[in-house]
């Protein structure tokens, strides 16, 4: 839809500019415009009644000044008759009023007039007596004078239109200012209504914020005193609520039992598989020939199968938050190690390290089973001929940190989306995987109140980045202790 346009079409609705506004002032607008038009009709009324009242009460004015003052005249008509002069017709006018009067004689010819009297029309002929009409700004009568037994005269008296449109205009002001105060008023109290109306419902909004907040849908929600719609709303909302809280109950029940019986599986596991693990070993060695070659077959396929109840039973006791105690750990002695471990696994990559002292309060265990799994995720995918470095420090801030990069292809953008879930396994993917490897990265970073940071180009490579919590002091066991600015030889193959 254009911009310009006064309201767009969203889901089959026309949404006008008042629908974007909050509902309190959405109901106060509401209401200033409806009690706007109502009184502004009601106004236009007024002003037309009391219009034709006021003109109707003027003719009737300018007719009895007119009448008045023709008896009033007859006088002074009658001496300037007399002596022939036409006399001042102005002093007369103040006892009538004000105004302005011509006169003429019987036969239309122009006698006399007051002062700055304007041109009125032409006089009507002597069998002839006008109502009020207006004329160059007044409203006019004319009436027929005797003076004299056989002597007539026409005369034309106005009042100014002037006097009526200053009282119009009066009630005019006073009509737009009621107008404008009572819908004023109303939109006030439609405010103060709208807003006692909606506190519920903010009060529910304020709630419901919360929940969405701490994730706790055993929070109470707000009753309404009135037993109206939102009451009924916010009963309904509690009753959803139980049952969410309800299902997450039994959901957290199952899970924890799921992780309780994994944790408790792969421990049990652990121990025939050391059995058959051992058993395989020494049958490899009384072995020959092709029944050596088969008993190595299942050797390998034991050990994965050992590693892969290890992975389990460490995500397993992330999961119930079942950790060991922590001890100081210099991540430069567990990433040597983890290279000494891998060392046969990358005899074609070129691996180097550089590393520091950067001690923390950890497990041991799980921290080396991370390093471990970092370089061999980065051997594991990326070509032969690839550069993977390892690197660890002690930052400014105390934190340490541990840096494994490569100059690989990077990672791919479908696959950086969930390659922190579990079984999650990229397209290239070596079949010794079982996509736990970076999912213990992120557990065992979050057990120990670290961060996991990726950065990833097809030029540069891929390089993941961790940082934990530091400043643990080495104890003189650590192998690098004795030369903290040590760095590890690159191991090149």
């Amino acid at each position: 839809m254009e911009q310009g346009t006064f309201s767009e079409h969203r889901g089959g609705r026309t949404r006008t500019p008042l629908s974007r506004l909050p509902i309190r002032l959405r109901l106060a607008v509401s209401v200033g415009a409806v009690t706007f038009l109502m009184l502004a009709v009601f106004a236009v009324a007024v002003r037309t009644l009391t219009e034709h009242h006021l003109k109707s009460h003027f003719d009737s004015q300018v007719t009895s000044q007119a009448e008045t003052l023709g008896t009033t005249l007859a006088t002074p008509l009658r001496y300037s008759m007399t002596n022939g002069q036409p006399s001042d017709l102005t002093p007369y006018l103040a006892y009538v009023g004000g105004g302005v009067v011509r006169l003429y004689a019987v036969d239309g010819t122009f006698y006399d007039e007051s002062h700055d009297a304007p041109g009125l029309g032409p006089a009507l002929s002597v069998n002839a007596q006008s109502g009020p009409y207006q004329v160059n700004g007044y409203r006019v009568v004319e009436l027929k004078l005797l003076v004299a037994p056989g002597e007539i005269f026409l005369m034309q008296y106005g009042l100014p239109l002037s006097l009526l449109d200053s009282d119009l205009a009066g009630l005019d002001v006073l009509l737009i200012l009621g107008v404008l105060a009572g819908a004023a008023l109303a939109f006030a109290a439609g405010w103060l209504v709208a807003r006692r109306a909606i506190t519920p419902i903010a009060e529910l909004t304020a709630a419901a914020g919360e929940i969405e907040r701490t994730g706790d849908p055993t929070l109470t929600l707000p009753d309404p005193t009135a037993d109206d719609e939102v009451a009924e709303l916010s009963r309904t909302l509690s009753t959803m609520l139980t049952s969410l809280a309800d299902a997450r109950g039994r959901t957290e029940s199952a899970l924890e039992r799921q992780r309780a019986f994994v944790a408790d599986a792969s421990h049990e596991l652990r121990t025939p598989l050391t059995s058959v693990l051992a058993n395989l070993e020494l049958l490899e060695v009384s072995l020959t020939d092709q029944d050596r070659e088969l008993a190595r077959s299942a050797l390998r396929s034991t050990q994965r199968m050992r590693r892969l109840v290890a992975d389990l039973l460490l995500l397993a006791r992330s999961d119930v938050k079942q950790t060991s105690a922590p001890q100081p750990v210099d991540l430069a002695a567990l990433v040597i190690a983890a290279a000494a471990e891998l060392e046969p696994a990358c005899e074609h990559h070129e691996l180097e390290l550089d590393v520091q002292p950067a001690t923390l309060l950890g497990n041991p265990d799980d921290l080396q089973r991370v390093a471990i799994n970092l370089l061999e995720n980065a051997i594991r995918h990326t070509p032969p001929g690839t550069h993977v470095r390892a690197r660890t420090r002690t930052l400014r801030d105390g934190r340490v940190e541990l840096v494994v990069a490569d100059d690989g292809p990077g990672v791919a953008a479908e696959v950086k989306k969930h390659m922190f879930e579990r079984f999650a396994r990229g397209g290239g993917e070596a079949g010794g995987s079982f996509g736990l490897g970076l999912a213990i990265v992120q557990a065992v970073s979050d057990a120990h109140g670290g961060s996991v940071e990726v950065k990833s180009s097809s030029r540069t490579g891929a390089q993941f980045t961790l940082r934990f919590p530091g400043n643990v002091p080495l104890d003189g066991d650590s192998p690098i202790a004795a030369s903290p600015d040590a760095t590890a030889a690159p191991l090149a193959h």
